[in-house]
């Protein structure tokens, strides 16, 4: 396969300042990247429903505004990959179930209108599990994701397809959202990085539980300068989201990297309650004696996290209750077995239930409050296994010890979820089979910008450091997944299976 990587290799701010200071036109990038996606998304299946005509229309657009010096937008031009949870006007939006499979909403959903305020051109959609639920995006609408470094690996979910767009440069903006891990798993998996920020920064409008902070917006890019473009293109209060608040989102456009020499960080392996496979352990270890040095401190800490994972699935079965109860009463057969699972879930739990996950979750905010007495930063790995076969759902057993429901795998990320702190996943070098490692750094209570402009500093740090260096899949060497990516795409669903509101609420992980 013959690749050019001279333009869709750039990053999306190094892309942006071209086109800004005409050295590039938004139509030689979109048809760049068009390109990159009819040769590379055969192998590997992240993007879904395509809008090429009407980007192209835009991208000319785009070049007649920079020429006439009009104000430009911060992602003025760039192509925008969006996931597939996220509606979008006159475009496909599945949320990767089949009662959707024909749904075409009428609107831009908040952050994709900004986005595209911004000047964003919306070119395709990128895979997601069914409804969001799981870290393995794939459904029976458009199959599975493979990961760019071995398509019969999966690439995690549920912001699977965005992570590996950005990994094979398909595209230099993505979306994703994040509940237990959506944003920050699969870019772990993709080597690519995904910010998880603190509920209300970014507005979430789409979900129905609006006071929830479990569930977020947020952005993904190939480099964490990347990430803070889409931060300061899509932060800031909207109505829609009542947990957000006004802020200046340009605090997040390219935070002035952190002296690492300064920082005090706590890591640990496993969070006190989490299973983690051994070679994880070893890899994060070795990682973790690679870059000690770069830190004022680095030690291991102790965290009372208490009745975490009960806590977790109350309060998550809560939003699948409200999203799917409709979809579930008219046919529970409709729904695939996540989604179905934990609407079940949900179901059977109690007014009593409810009201000690609500309380217990604040314990723990009170009590995590302790450990940044000490350190400024806490370390870990995202997640706790290497890429599996996509055609395992999910991580059934870790070290041989079963996992008792299909999400009790991303433990590392939802826990830290309950914490409402803010969690950026750091391309951190390979694990001992080859896979990228996902370092997810966690910050203060509303530290945004402090966890930005730290991961900024480790990036730059780990550029000249071979083992904790960003990994770069080989395009080159890609082969067809076996069993093929789309081996799982089912027949079209029948008119009397689609919930009557056309609309979908969904939770991601």
């Amino acid at each position: 396969m013959a690749l050019d990587d001279s333009l869709v290799g750039l990053t999306a701010v190094a892309l942006r300042r071209l086109i800004g200071a005409r050295q590039l036109s938004p139509v030689e990038l979109l048809e760049a990247c068009i390109a990159r996606i009819e040769a590379v998304n055969p192998y590997v299946n992240a993007v879904t429903a395509t809008a090429f005509e009407r980007a192209r229309q835009e991208a000319r657009a785009a070049e007649r505004a920079v020429m006439a010096g009009e104000a430009l937008g911060l992602l003025h031009g760039l192509p925008l990959g969006v996931k597939d949870l996220e509606p979008t006007a006159g475009l496909l939006t599945t949320y990767g179930s089949p009662i959707y499979r024909d749904h075409i909403p009428t609107e831009d959903v908040t952050l994709v209108a900004r986005l595209r305020r911004a000047g964003a051109i919306v070119t395709a959609k990128t895979n997601v599990p069914e409804m969001g639920a799981g870290a393995n995006s794939r459904n029976a609408v458009w199959g599975a994701t493979g990961n760019p470094f071995n398509p019969d690996l999966n690439a995690g979910g549920s912001s699977g397809g965005s992570a590996a767009a950005l990994a094979c440069d398909m595209l230099p903006v993505c979306t994703g959202s994040d509940t237990g891990g959506s944003l920050r798993i699969p870019a772990a998996k993709c080597g690519v990085v995904g910010f998880r920020p603190s509920p209300g920064v970014v507005p979430s409008v789409r979900k129905l539980l609006g006071w929830t902070p479990i569930s977020v917006v947020g952005p993904m890019g190939r480099t964490v300068a990347d990430a803070c473009l889409q931060m300061a293109a899509s932060a800031g209060p909207d109505a829609g989201d009542p947990l957000s608040y006004p802020l200046d989102p340009l605090q997040f456009l390219a935070p002035a990297a952190a002296d690492l020499g300064r920082l005090r960080i706590g890591y640990s392996e496993d969070l006190g309650l989490c299973d983690v496979d051994d070679d994880i352990r070893a890899a994060f270890r070795a990682k973790i004696a690679a870059m000690r040095h770069l830190f004022a401190a680095c030690d291991p800490v102790d965290i009372d996290f208490g009745d975490a994972h009960r806590c977790f699935d109350i309060l998550r079965a809560e939003a699948f209750v409200a999203g799917m109860r409709d979809a579930y009463e008219k046919d529970p057969a409709s729904l695939g077995p996540n989604p179905r699972a934990n609407f079940e879930m949900g179901a059977a739990m109690s007014l009593k239930d409810c009201a000690w996950a609500q309380a217990e979750q604040t314990r723990l905010i009170k009590r995590f409050q302790r450990v940044y007495e000490d350190c400024d930063l806490i370390l870990t790995p995202t997640t706790p296994v290497s890429p599996f076969p996509w055609t395992q759902l999910y991580a059934q057993a870790i070290n041989g010890r079963p996992q008792e429901n299909y999400y009790r795998w991303l433990a590392l990320t939802y826990v830290i979820t309950l914490t409402t702190h803010p969690a950026l996943t750091l391309p951190c070098g390979r694990d001992r089979h080859g896979m990228p490692f996902g370092l997810q750094i966690v910050g203060r209570f509303r530290g945004d910008r402090e966890v930005l402009a730290a991961a900024q500093g480790m990036e730059q740090a780990f550029a000249g450091i071979a083992e904790l260096q960003r990994p770069r899949p080989d395009l080159h060497a890609l082969k067809p997944a076996d069993p093929p990516l789309r081996s799982i795409v089912s027949a079209p669903a029948t008119a009397a299976s689609a919930p009557a509101s056309g609309k979908a609420a969904v939770a991601a992980v």
